[in-house]
């Protein structure tokens, strides 16, 4: 019974965990890394096509985003998830694959300008995803699930994301029971919409994330009705648009919350009519499943609202951007606006062309009301870079650039320490993971010195044996370096298959012998075709 850290390890995104137990391969989180990554991450312990289950947290790119790609690699397995996240999956992992495929047609487009005549393959296809999503099954909070002998698993609300979670795991082996908990991205107190977190009583094991394991948010709950309310006024008497840059799923939603009692109590003087654009497709079909999942996720204000008959996500001077037609127009209508658009990091999507026409401009606010992670556009903004490059242009920054004080889906230091002393006895261990280097060690610290509590922070590739409660493997930092390109996508896509081939030759030890017999000629008539 083994556990192994592959991803989000002294880093912020691309969270990913190994379990192998009751001769079963799980993975729990497969997600994207985003931004600049500074740490190696060891590779999956075994073939994808050898996992059995997927349990996945919540629906956030960098815990979900590259579960496609195990579909690609052969991965046939179940994807174990809460409705309202299998419900976003089933629009965010296709939204991932339209961005990998518009990458790659942007990088051949690139490629035919100059020498390089390698043509570039997106990293999944929409026929990937799709396959990914048709093996998701949604689960209920609070439910004990048997995945199968030895093996039984609970999902319970975190409150960071419309169906986010913490998973509890139940291993059998040998008569000895061990129970690990993933905490999965744990929730801010008293966000709009969705639930506090709920606390978990009992563990063995903990992997728990520290994104803000080092810093406080405000000591009072902001009011950030009051301070966007300001913001507003303040960008539209001096005529210019205020522009959102959000995370599709969760912060638009939040946002549209607050713009609606803003717009409702008429608080912007003189400018009450403003509207309101979401310019993201991707976030009015979230929005839409908002409401599908309302009487399980939202909080008790949420849903006084919509047993009144109240629509707490719409309001009069809302439009929904759907096409790029509608998009491009958005900068050619001079009333003040609002522009809510992704991605949240500024790293893709239309809000970098609502940037590009608005950056430039003193009069326009940009507004942040997420975490920026290190190397993305958003966090260059927040630290104030003079001029930035969009679509080969070069734009100066002129725009007024602020921030939401404490708006956060992520628990701070305090949220942390209560989740984890939620727990009735300390853990044996807990692992600190999913947070930037120096929060990691931080964090740590603070757990074994203040609290009492046995933790430490694996690098990637670290190995623990959950029987007999000791490190096999400790691993070292690598730090990434950057790489030359030696093979192409294609090539890749083609070693990737032959991977799925041999766990699929291993998957099939023990069958007849004539089956065997007819596999084996298949294979070699394949490789004789092209053995020239």
């Amino acid at each position: 019974m083994k556990l192994i850290f592959i991803g989000a390890d002294h880093e912020v995104t691309g969270s990913c965990h190994y379990l192998n137990a009751c001769g079963k391969h799980i993975l729990v989180d497969y997600g994207m890394e985003q931004g600049i990554n500074v740490f190696e991450n060891s590779e999956l312990p075994v073939q994808e096509a050898l996992i059995d289950y997927v349990l996945l947290t919540h629906a956030h790119v960098d815990h979900s985003g590259l579960i496609p790609l195990l579909s690609a690699r052969g991965f046939r397995g179940r994807i174990l998830a809460t409705k309202a996240t299998a419900d976003l999956c089933s629009i965010m992992l296709r939204d991932c694959a339209h961005i990998q495929m518009q990458e790659a047609e942007w990088k051949n487009r690139k490629a035919k300008r100059s020498a390089e005549i390698t043509p570039h393959e997106p990293i999944y296809s929409m026929e990937d995803a799709d396959t990914a999503i048709r093996r998701i099954v949604p689960c209920d909070y609070g439910r004990e699930i048997e995945l199968c002998e030895g093996l039984k698993i609970r999902f319970t609300d975190v409150g960071h994301l419309l169906g986010s979670s913490s998973i509890e795991v139940w291993a059998t082996e040998e008569d000895v029971t061990r129970k690990i908990v993933f905490s999965g991205d744990i929730g801010n107190k008293n966000q709009p919409l969705i639930k506090d977190p709920s606390l978990t009583e009992s563990a063995d094991y903990v992997v728990m994330e520290s994104t803000y394991g080092d810093r406080f948010h405000p000591g009072d709950h902001p009011d950030y009705v009051t301070e966007l309310t300001k913001i507003l006024k303040e960008t539209f008497d001096r005529g210019g648009n205020v522009v959102i840059p959000s995370f599709a799923v969760g912060r638009t939603q939040e946002m549209l919350y607050f713009l609606r009692k803003i717009k409702v109590e008429g608080l912007v003087k003189g400018h009450e009519d403003f509207p309101v654009y979401v310019d993201s497709p991707l976030a009015v079909d979230a929005t839409n499943i908002f409401h599908q999942n309302e009487m399980t996720c939202f909080d008790e204000e949420a849903l006084a609202m919509v047993r009144a008959g109240i629509n707490p996500l719409s309001f009069p001077g809302l439009s929904l951007s759907i096409t790029s037609e509608e998009s491009k127009a958005i900068n050619f209508e001079n009333t003040p606006k609002v522009i809510i658009s992704a991605s949240g990091m500024c790293e893709a999507g239309r809000i970098r062309h609502h940037l590009k026409h608005n950056l430039w401009r003193k009069e326009c606010t940009i507004l942040f009301v997420g975490y920026q992670a290190v190397g993305t556009l958003g966090r260059a903004l927040i630290e104030g870079v003079k001029e930035v490059k969009l679509f080969g242009e070069t734009i100066d920054v002129r725009a007024s650039i602020k921030g939401l004080a404490g708006m956060s889906g992520h628990a701070d230091k305090n949220g942390l320490i209560e989740w984890i002393g939620g727990f009735k006895e300390k853990p044996r261990r807990v692992f600190v993971v999913h947070g930037e280097d120096t929060v990691c060690k931080v964090f740590t610290e603070c757990l074994r010195i203040e609290h009492g509590i046995k933790a430490y922070a694996p690098y990637s590739g670290t190995v623990f044996n959950l029987l007999s409660d000791k490190l096999e493997y400790e691993a070292e930092p690598i730090p990434i370096k950057k790489k030359a390109r030696t093979v192409s996508d294609v090539f890749a896509r083609l070693l990737a298959a032959g991977q799925r081939l041999l766990a699929i030759i291993h998957k099939n030890e023990g069958r007849a012998n004539k089956d065997l017999a007819k596999f084996a000629d298949q294979v070699n008539s394949l490789c004789d075709k092209w053995d020239d």
